[in-house]
């Protein structure tokens, strides 16, 4: 059943559609929150609340337009509402991963989902992914999100715009920022590893 189908049988009050849409979200939202926030003890109560804000939002979701970038735009709005509750915000700059000339956020991107046969190639693998995920978690929130949504879930910078409510100018100058960020601040413990 599609999206919209299940939206529309929701809306009418069938329950089932609801469990529905979320399986077919729990998965994407959660990885989202899981980096955004990068504190577990957290990362639960917004996918909750969430969850329950597409539940008591049932008759006043405009059917004609899709899902997905309007719960993230909860999911978001949520986690970022924790953060300031739990005074968490986070003010220390986080660069970049690679110098430009070497390679990309994407070269770092892919190494997470290269498929590594031998038991070093795998504990490289975890390496590197905790070492990303430790450099994108010491992002401001700012930076964070829009390295999130726009390279680990792909949306397009007109969906980022609308879920951050901000121009599309302004998601491709974070976003521009953040990468850089990242590639500076990977290079930073890349350094302070070797040595």
């Amino acid at each position: 059943m599609s999206e919209m189908e299940l939206l529309k049988r929701y809306a009418s009050g069938d329950e089932d559609a609801f469990q529905e849409l979320v399986k077919q979200y729990k998965d994407s939202v959660y990885a989202f929150l899981r980096r955004f926030l990068n504190r577990s003890d957290m990362v639960d109560d917004v996918f909750q609340d969430t969850f329950m804000q597409l539940y008591v939002s049932r008759n006043t979701f405009d059917l004609s337009k899709p899902l997905r970038p309007w719960l993230f735009t909860i999911a978001a709005n949520k986690a970022k509402d924790a953060l300031r509750r739990n005074q968490r915000l986070d003010s220390t700059n986080l660069g970049s991963m690679f110098d430009s000339e070497e390679s990309s956020i994407d070269d770092v991107l892919n190494t997470l989902d290269y498929d590594a046969h031998m038991p070093y190639d795998d504990l490289i693998k975890d390496e590197t992914a905790a070492s990303v995920k430790r450099v994108v978690s010491r992002m401001p929130a700012k930076l964070r999100e829009i390295l999130i949504l726009g390279y680990f879930h792909k949306f397009p910078y007109a969906e980022i715009a609308k879920i951050l409510h901000v121009p599309v100018g302004t998601v491709k100058s974070r976003l521009h920022t953040a990468v850089g960020r990242f590639a500076e601040d990977w290079n930073a413990s890349t350094l302070c590893e070797v040595n």
